[in-house]
């Protein structure tokens, strides 16, 4: 497999802290079982760290700490970070939430052509995290962010203005951002979408949608 797009540093470094929110930690920790370069900028990031905060002070905790559920710590805690998990198809991360097999999830129809799976977050925990699946050359419409938007392609690829996205790749988007992903023609795709916020559709009919689906 060779991954081209990468999450920014930026990213893998909230992921590092456990600062993330938790819907795209998901896609973070997902995304560094598979690809060894950033499961390497992860554990060093961590390494740094650990070096800063010993050189802290210590002070009583005064509130809860932020709950994060899938963090690239716990992605590596077998020592499996940067390998795809074995057998299946589904990264590590996501196996106790949608077991072993892309396909045998339980897809939800969507509209013509795509396919959705959203995936429970603790209660507390805000944003969106779903599996898409897209067929043969499909479209989606074309959409801005309200927040950070991660993508990881798990199977297939897409194309948009940013270029082509293939398994392991992660698109890291923010709310200036607007895109409109076409699923590969043979192949088409499934990914891995976490937000912070709602997509910003522009046509009427993908609002519609939006609005009874809530995705």
């Amino acid at each position: 497999m060779t991954i081209s797009h990468h999450p920014d540093v930026a990213t893998l470094m909230s992921c590092a802290a456990g600062s993330q929110p938790e819907s795209l930690a998901a896609v973070v920790a997902s995304h560094i079982s598979m690809c060894p370069q950033c499961a390497a900028e992860v554990q060093k990031l961590e390494q740094i760290g650990v070096a800063l905060f010993d050189a802290i002070a210590t002070a009583p905790v005064v509130r809860e700490a932020p709950v994060v559920a899938a963090r690239a710590l716990e992605a590596d805690e077998d020592g499996s970070g940067g390998r795809p998990a074995e057998p299946g198809d589904v990264p590590a991360p996501l196996v106790s939430l949608v077991g072993r097999s892309l396909d045998e999830i339980a897809w939800k129809w969507l509209g013509p052509g795509v396919w959705h799976y959203p995936i429970p977050l603790s209660r507390r925990a805000a944003g969106d995290l779903r599996l898409y699946k897209l067929a043969p050359g499909q479209a989606v419409p074309e959409h801005g962010h309200g927040g950070e938007e991660l993508t990881l392609l798990l199977r297939g690829s897409y194309r948009d203005e940013m270029g082509e996205f293939r398994t392991g790749d992660v698109a890291d988007l923010d709310d200036e951002v607007e895109h409109r992903p076409i699923a590969d023609a043979t192949a088409g795709c499934i990914c891995l979408v976490a937000r912070e916020k709602r997509a910003r559709f522009k046509g009427l009919l993908a609002r519609f949608v939006q609005l009874v689906t809530g995705i």
